[in-house]
C-alpha cells in the first residue's frame, strides 16, 4: 500500500505542469498578459501622434492657426475658453496616463530584470518628456500616485514638483543610458525604435533636449539666472548639436495606399483631419514674411515712393499695402536684395503662388510667392481681405485619394503623408540656450547660439521638404532643395542674422525666431513662451491681473512696440484693444484673462477625480475659469500664500 502511494504522488508531481496547462481556462493565447520588453516600444512611440490632435487647441493659442467657422470641438481655443465639459485639447493627458502609463512602467521593469540598459534609459527618456509637456499643458496633475492600483482617487502634485521629477527621470535616463549593455538586441530594438533605431547617444542627447526644456520654461522666473540657466547651458552642450539630432518618430506611410490610415501622419492628405476648417494665422505670415505691420487701430496703406525702386519691390507693395513696423526681426520686404528673404516661409506657409509648380526651381520667382494668413477671430478673410489657402496651398476643398489635376498629392512639408513627428529639434535648443546667455547677460555666447539655431533650422526646414513636380499641380513643396539651399545661404549671410551683429541682438530676435522655428509641430512649447512672457500685456507688478492688464470691459492692453520689455513685435490677442482684426472680448467666465492652462482630461479628472481636482489652489480646478490659473512656470516667483 505504502509503495503504492508513493507512485501516485510521484505520477501526480510528474503530470503537475500538465495539469496546471489543463487547468487555467482564463489564459488567452491571442491576448497574451506578457509581452517582450521591446515589443512596448513601437506603440509607445507611435502615441506620439496624438500630440497632432492637441495643436488643434494650442496652435490657435499660440496663433499659429486660425479656425474657419465656429468648431464644436475646438472653436473656443482661438478666444481663449475652455469648456468645462470637453476632452478636446486633453489628448496629450491620456497618452501620458493611459497610452504610456503602465506600458513604460511594464517595459520598464522587464528591462531593468534582463538588464537591457538601453532600453531602459529609453524608457525614463520617454516619461521624462511626456510628463513634461503634460504640466506645462495642464498644469497639476496627479504624479506620486498615478501608478497606484490601490486607491480610486489621486491627490493632485503642484508644478514646482512635478518639473524636479521631470529633471530626475531625464537624469535617470542618461545614467542607463551610459551603462555598458551588452545585450545583442539585433532588430528587436532598430525595428522597434521609430526615433533613433537604439542609438544610445542620440537617445541621451535627446533626454538633454528635456532636460533644457524643461529648464528653458522658467526663463522669466526671478531666480532664473542664480538657480537654473547654468544647468540650461550645461546640459545644452550635451544635447543636440546639428539638426542629424533632431527627435523625430518616423512613420510609416504610404498614403491611400497604406494597410492602415493611421500610418501616414496625422496632417497628411490622406487622414483628412487637416481641410478648410484650419487655416494659417495672419500673425504667422507677417512674422515670417517680414511684413509685422503698423498697428494704430487701422491698417495704414504703405506710402511707397516707387522712384528708384524695382519693379519687383513695387509689385511686393502692391501685394501687401500697409505700412510696415520700422523694425522686421526675420526677414523683411525688399526682398530683390540678397539676404532679405527667407525660404522658410516657403516651406512652413502655404501659398496658392505657381500653381502649376513651374518655377520652383528659379529663385527670383520664389521670393515673390504671395502669403496670406486668416483673422485671429473666426474668419478666413485675410486682413487684405484674401481668401486664406488651406494648409496644402489652395483655397478649395482638399483633393486626395485623386489623380486627376489639381490635387493636393500627398501633401507638403509637415503637413505630408510621410512626414515626421517631431519631439525636438537642434534649433529649439540653440535658442533655450541664447535665452540663456542673455538672461546671464552673456551677449556675445547669445549671439553665437542664436545663429547656430538658424543655421539648424534652415537644415531642418531643407530636409523634410517634399519638393512637387514641375509644372504638374499634384502637391509638394513649391521650392526644390537646390533652391532652398541657395536662397538660405544667401539669408545666413544677409542682414538679419550674420549681417545682425552682436551689438544689435535683443530678445526678440532670439524668441521670435524661436517661435518660427516651432511652427506649427512645437505650438505647445511657443505656447509656453507666450505664457511665460504673459503675451506681452501692459501690467506692473508680478504678474497680470484685473485692472493690471485688463479690465472690466474683457479687453485686453498690450505693451507699446517701442518698449525694450516687449517680447513678440506685431502679437496681439484677440481681445487686444484698438488693434484691427482683434478686438474681440474673451467668454465672460474669463474675467477678462486670456488662457493660461488646458483644463485636465473630463472623463477622468471631472468625473471620478472632482474632490481633488476642486482642492486646488489658487483657482480650484472645478472654477468656470481654471483654464485662466496661472501655472508656477509662469509666475516670477512662488504660488501666492492665498
Amino acid at each position: 500500500m505504502k509503495n503504492r502511494i508513493s507512485i501516485l504522488f510521484c505520477a501526480c508531481l510528474l503530470s503537475l505542469t500538465a495539469c496546471e496547462d489543463y487547468l487555467d481556462v482564463n489564459k488567452n493565447i491571442d491576448a497574451p498578459d506578457y509581452v517582450d520588453d521591446y515589443l512596448y516600444l513601437s506603440g509607445v512611440l507611435q502615441t506620439y501622434q496624438d500630440i497632432a490632435f492637441d495643436l488643434h487647441a494650442v496652435a490657435p493659442l499660440a496663433q499659429m492657426w486660425s479656425m474657419n467657422g465656429n468648431l464644436a470641438s475646438y472653436g473656443s481655443y482661438a478666444q481663449h475658453y475652455n469648456p468645462l465639459r470637453v476632452d478636446a485639447g486633453a489628448v496629450i493627458w491620456r497618452t501620458v496616463y493611459f497610452n504610456h502609463g503602465m506600458n513604460l512602467q511594464n517595459m520598464m521593469d522587464e528591462a531593468i530584470e534582463q538588464e537591457h540598459w538601453t532600453l531602459v534609459g529609453i524608457c525614463y527618456v520617454l516619461r521624462a518628456h511626456g510628463w513634461d509637456m503634460l504640466t506645462k499643458l495642464y498644469g497639476e496633475a496627479p504624479l506620486k500616485q498615478f501608478l497606484n492600483q490601490n486607491v480610486t482617487s489621486f491627490d493632485y502634485d503642484y508644478q514646482y514638483d512635478i518639473y524636479e521629477q521631470v529633471r530626475a527621470w531625464a537624469l535617470e535616463g542618461i545614467k542607463y543610458l551610459e551603462m555598458e549593455d551588452k545585450t545583442i538586441y539585433s532588430s528587436k530594438l532598430t525595428a522597434n525604435d521609430w526615433v533613433y533605431g537604439g542609438n544610445a547617444d542620440k537617445w541621451k542627447k535627446f533626454a538633454y533636449a528635456v532636460l533644457v526644456r524643461n529648464l528653458a520654461s522658467l526663463s522669466n522666473k526671478t531666480d532664473f539666472v542664480s538657480k537654473y540657466a547654468d544647468d540650461l547651458i550645461r546640459y545644452a552642450g550635451l544635447s543636440f548639436q546639428s539638426a542629424a539630432d533632431d527627435a523625430m518618430v518616423k512613420v510609416a506611410g504610404g498614403s491611400q495606399s497604406a494597410t492602415y490610415t493611421t500610418y501616414n501622419n496625422y496632417l497628411g492628405t490622406a487622414r483628412g483631419n487637416l481641410g478648410v476648417s484650419y487655416i494659417q494665422n495672419d500673425y504667422a505670415v507677417q512674422l515670417m514674411t517680414g511684413t509685422v505691420p503698423v498697428w494704430d487701430g487701422t491698417n495704414k496703406r504703405m506710402k511707397v515712393d516707387l522712384e528708384g525702386v524695382s519693379h519687383e519691390d513695387s509689385l511686393r507693395a502692391e501685394y501687401y499695402p500697409y505700412e510696415l513696423a520700422a523694425t522686421q526681426i526675420i526677414c523683411d520686404t525688399a526682398v530683390s536684395l540678397p539676404g532679405h528673404f527667407d525660404p522658410r516661409a516657403v516651406a512652413r506657409l502655404a501659398t496658392t503662388s505657381d500653381p502649376n509648380y513651374s518655377n520652383i526651381n528659379r529663385t527670383d520667382s520664389v521670393k515673390y510667392y504671395r502669403f496670406y494668413g486668416g483673422q485671429t477671430v473666426i474668419s478666413r478673410t485675410s486682413p487684405q481681405a484674401v481668401t486664406t489657402p488651406q494648409f496644402y496651398g489652395r483655397t478649395d476643398a482638399v483633393k486626395n485619394g485623386t489623380t486627376t489635376l489639381p490635387n493636393d498629392g500627398k501633401g507638403r512639408y509637415l503637413f505630408h503623408d510621410e512626414a515626421p513627428y517631431i519631439l525636438s529639434t537642434c534649433a529649439e535648443i540653440k535658442f533655450c540656450l541664447a535665452e540663456a546667455y542673455w538672461k546671464k547677460g552673456d551677449r556675445g555666447n547669445a549671439y553665437i547660439a542664436f545663429k547656430d539655431g538658424i543655421k539648424a533650422d534652415l537644415d531642418f526646414n531643407k530636409g523634410q521638404l517634399h519638393p512637387g513636380t514641375q509644372g504638374s499641380a499634384a502637391g509638394g513643396d513649391k521650392i526644390t532643395t537646390a533652391t532652398f539651399q541657395t536662397l538660405a545661404d544667401e539669408y545666413y549671410a544677409g542682414p538679419f542674422v550674420e549681417g545682425l551683429g552682436e551689438a544689435n541682438l535683443t530678445l526678440s530676435h532670439i524668441m521670435m525666431q524661436k517661435w518660427a522655428a516651432l511652427y506649427t509641430w512645437g505650438a505647445f512649447e511657443a505656447w509656453v513662451d507666450l505664457r511665460k512672457y504673459h503675451y506681452d500685456i501692459d501690467y506692473t507688478g508680478g504678474y497680470p491681473s484685473l485692472n493690471n492688464g485688463w479690465t472690466s470691459d474683457h479687453l485686453i492692453d498690450h505693451k507699446a512696440e517701442s518698449r525694450s520689455d516687449r517680447i513678440y513685435k506685431g502679437f496681439y490677442l484677440p481681445a487686444a484693444r484698438d488693434v484691427e482684426f482683434r478686438s474681440s472680448v474673451f467668454n465672460v467666465l474669463n474675467e477678462g484673462s486670456p488662457m493660461y492652462r488646458i483644463r485636465p482630461r473630463y472623463n477622468s479628472e471631472y468625473v471620478w477625480n472632482l474632490s481633488k481636482l476642486e482642492a486646488l489652489k489658487p483657482i480650484p480646478g472645478t472654477a468656470d475659469n481654471y483654464h485662466c490659473s496661472i501655472p508656477w512656470f509662469a509666475y516670477p516667483g512662488e504660488y501666492p500664500a492665498n
